[in-house]
């Protein structure tokens, strides 16, 4: 890692350097930085973090035998060979430590944040930039205060973009997120209803995202939905005026135009979305291979950052037609007859009536099935909101409507209530529907999988595709 010895991550943490027995492996430039000890390997440098599960301070001898380059800790540990630091919080060194290491090699970054989307419209932003730059993407869901660092030690010289995913549920989160990864380009998807329990609502949703421009400098660039309500409100941040992306015709009221923007939209069933996309660099025919009109929302933020970055409508054109779907997300699985659309990683009620709509549009099958499971972090109006999606499955097309959990009773009853001849199941927890989900899954379905990733719907779909 360029720059990096044990030296200046002390001194970039501010943590208390112990040198052992060998001043000198204090200047040797380390190889990467890991919390796992299960990765720990010569010239790295292990993290110890305390968790709720296990304290990593347990296996710091363990990596010492392995080799370690040197220990981060938040105490002394008997068995400790070599240099280690002492921090008070190891999470908020790394944090120090990312933001040092990012200004060192000055790679551009791209920050994405949102309530609905980031992973989507992160995978997009990277498959068009890689048509030009070398560009290191966040990793799965790596987007908190841990994740985000760890996503920038594995930043090289040789890259030329970084695309990083930035996700938080309280205020200050986005505060410390920006000031790490001290972002050129920010994207903000949507101002959704989630988190509401600490964010109490979509203002407090917009407040705590809007903490992205907090560490953004005058030479950056804002890229906005200018089809959310909230998010047109912002007309200048830093001094820096937003680009907004939009659907033709769908602009959000006090929207002061689209820079970029999509139209002549044709559904492909689960196939995808093609439009046309119109910016600065010119207009161009595209397919994006994953459905739903959210997805043409992530195409037009990545090519608007592609044209701020210089891309070509060819380039970007090819980035977009080369976007593959990642586990949990609308990802299609076709097994045993079966085409599984896993989305479950997460939920709230703007990505479910998204995912329900994709359903609806779905041709070419049997019969259209939807598993829906309690959404989280919702707040008190927690049950209104469920039984709000249970409305919009009701006009979905469903053949098959199944529930789990407790606040899925009330999506349930929605449903119910609205489209009486819609098949309704629903079961107070998995083993429930797993005694009966072989009979009630048959070869030629659509299957929908969704709701908040503590339900482990990911069971789910791991049944039906055994």
């Amino acid at each position: 890692m360029k720059g990096l010895t044990m030296r200046t991550l002390a001194e970039a943490c501010g943590g208390i350097l112990f040198t052992g027995e060998n001043p000198a492996e204090a200047d040797r430039e380390i190889e990467s930085i890991t919390t796992d000890s299960r990765r720990a390997e010569p010239g790295c440098v292990f993290a110890a973090i305390p968790g709720e599960r296990t304290d990593g301070h347990l296996y710091i001898p363990q990596v010492c035998e392995k080799g370690a380059a040197g220990v981060i800790a938040e105490r002394e540990v008997p068995g400790v060979r070599g240099c280690w630091i002492r921090v008070n919080n190891t999470i908020r060194a790394l944090g120090d430590i990312a933001q040092f290491y990012r200004q060192n090699l000055g790679i551009p970054a791209v920050g994405v944040t949102g309530s609905v989307g980031k992973t989507s419209t992160k995978e997009t932003l990277a498959a068009v930039l890689n048509q030009k730059y070398r560009t290191l993407k966040t990793a799965g869901n790596f987007n908190n205060d841990l994740g985000l660092p760890l996503t920038i030690f594995r930043l090289q010289p040789e890259d030329e973009m970084a695309v990083l995913e930035m996700g938080i549920n309280h205020f200050g989160e986005m505060h410390r997120l920006a000031q790490i990864a001290r972002p050129d380009i920010c994207v903000i998807t949507n101002i959704g209803e989630c988190h509401l329990e600490y964010l109490g609502n979509r203002d407090g949703v917009l407040a705590a995202k809007s903490e992205i421009f907090d560490y953004l400098n005058g030479k950056g660039h804002i890229v906005l939905n200018g089809c959310d309500d909230k998010l047109v409100q912002i007309r200048e941040a830093n001094g820096v005026k937003p680009v907004f992306f939009g659907i033709a015709g769908e602009e959000a009221p006090g929207c002061p135009g689209l820079d970029v923007w999509a139209d002549q939209l044709q559904p492909l069933g689960l196939k995808g979305i093609a439009c046309r996309i119109h910016a600065k660099s010119g207009s161009f025919e595209v397919t994006v291979p994953i459905p739903g009109k959210h997805m043409v929302m992530n195409a037009l933020a990545a090519a608007a950052v592609g044209v701020i970055c210089g891309l070509s409508s060819d380039q970007i054109k090819a980035g977009i037609e080369s976007l593959q779907s990642v586990g949990g997300r609308f990802n299609l699985i076709e097994a045993n007859g079966l085409t599984i659309v896993d989305d479950c990683y997460n939920a709230n009620p703007m990505s479910m009536t998204a995912s329900l709509g994709i359903m609806k549009d779905a041709d070419g099958v049997k019969r259209k099935v939807a598993i829906l499971g309690d959404m989280g972090e919702l707040g008190s109006d927690e049950i209104a909101m469920h039984e709000k999606v249970g409305a919009v499955a009701a006009g979905s097309g469903l053949d098959l409507l199944i529930t789990v959990g407790r606040l899925s009773t009330h999506l349930a009853a929605a449903c119910r209530d609205k489209a009486p001849e819609v098949a309704n199941l629903h079961f107070d927890t998995l083993e429930e529907l797993f005694e009966q989900i072989d009979q009630l899954i048959v070869p030629g379905d659509a299957v929908l999988v969704k709701a908040s990733h503590s339900m482990q719907f990911d069971r789910i779909v791991n049944r039906l595709k055994e």
